[in-house]
C-alpha cells in the first residue's frame, strides 16, 4: 500500500484503480453473488456495495455472499479502513460514505430519494475521495437511485459500469445511469468481473 501525503487516500499496489463502489437494488442478491464470485480473492482493489435492504431486519446479505466468493465479505463498520480484497456491504439503514483518508462512514441522516443507504451518497463520497481511481458498478434494481453518484464518478475521472437490459431482473437503476450519458461500459452481468480485473490490473 502506497501512502499519500495531505490526507489522501492510499493508493493500493498492482492497481490501476484503487475502489470499485457497486449499487443494486430488486434482484440485487444473485447479481451481487456472481459479481463476487467472478472475482479473485487477490484482488488488489477494495469493493463497497449499496444493496437496498429491508431496514427492519438484520441483514444476511455479507454472510451470504462470502459462501460464493474468495474475497473476504463483512457489513461496514464505522471506521473500517480500506482493504484489498474485502467487500464492504452498507448495512440497513444507514449510509455507507467513503472518507478521504480511505476511512467508512455510517449516518443516519436523511433519506435520499426515499432511501437509505443511498447509492447516489455512496458514489459522491467515492467520487471526492478517489477521483480518477474509482469504477462506479450498477446493478439491477428498480428506480434512478446511482445516476446522481454515476455522474459525479466520471466528473472526476472515474469509470462507470452498468449492467445491460436483458441481464437485468429490473432494468430502472441501470437505464437511469445509462441515460446520464456517462456510462463507460454496459456488460451481461456475468461479463462485469472479467472487466473489472482487467480494469484494475491495468498496468496503463
Amino acid at each position: 500500500m502506497v501512502e499519500n501525503p495531505k490526507n489522501h487516500p492510499p493508493h493500493f499496489e498492482k492497481a490501476a484503480f484503487d475502489i470499485v463502489a457497486v449499487a443494486s437494488s430488486a434482484g440485487g442478491l444473485p447479481a451481487l453473488t456472481t459479481l463476487v464470485s467472478g472475482l479473485p480473492g487477490d484482488f488488489p482493489a477494495t469493493l463497497v456495495v449499496v444493496q437496498h435492504l429491508d431496514p427492519r431486519h438484520r441483514s444476511l446479505m455479507a454472510d451470504i455472499l462470502s459462501h460464493h466468493t474468495a474475497l473476504t465479505v463483512k457489513q461496514a463498520e464505522e471506521g473500517d479502513l480500506l482493504t484489498t480484497g474485502t467487500v464492504y456491504i452498507a448495512p440497513p439503514n444507514r449510509h455507507l460514505l467513503v472518507n478521504s483518508d480511505g476511512t467508512l462512514s455510517l449516518t443516519q441522516s436523511e433519506m435520499v430519494h426515499f432511501l437509505r443507504p443511498s447509492a447516489d451518497l455512496l458514489f459522491e463520497s467515492v467520487a471526492a475521495s478517489y477521483k480518477d481511481r474509482a469504477i462506479a458498478v450498477v446493478l439491477t434494481g428498480t428506480g434512478t437511485d446511482g445516476a446522481m453518484g454515476v455522474t459525479a464518478i466520471k466528473k472526476m475521472g472515474g469509470t462507470v459500469i452498468s449492467q445491460d437490459e436483458k441481464t437485468s431482473q429490473f432494468f430502472g437503476m441501470p437505464s437511469a445511469a445509462i441515460n446520464t450519458g456517462t456510462v463507460d461500459f454496459i456488460l451481461p452481468l456475468d461479463e462485469i468481473p472479467s472487466a473489472l480485473v482487467r480494469l484494475v490490473t491495468s498496468e496503463e
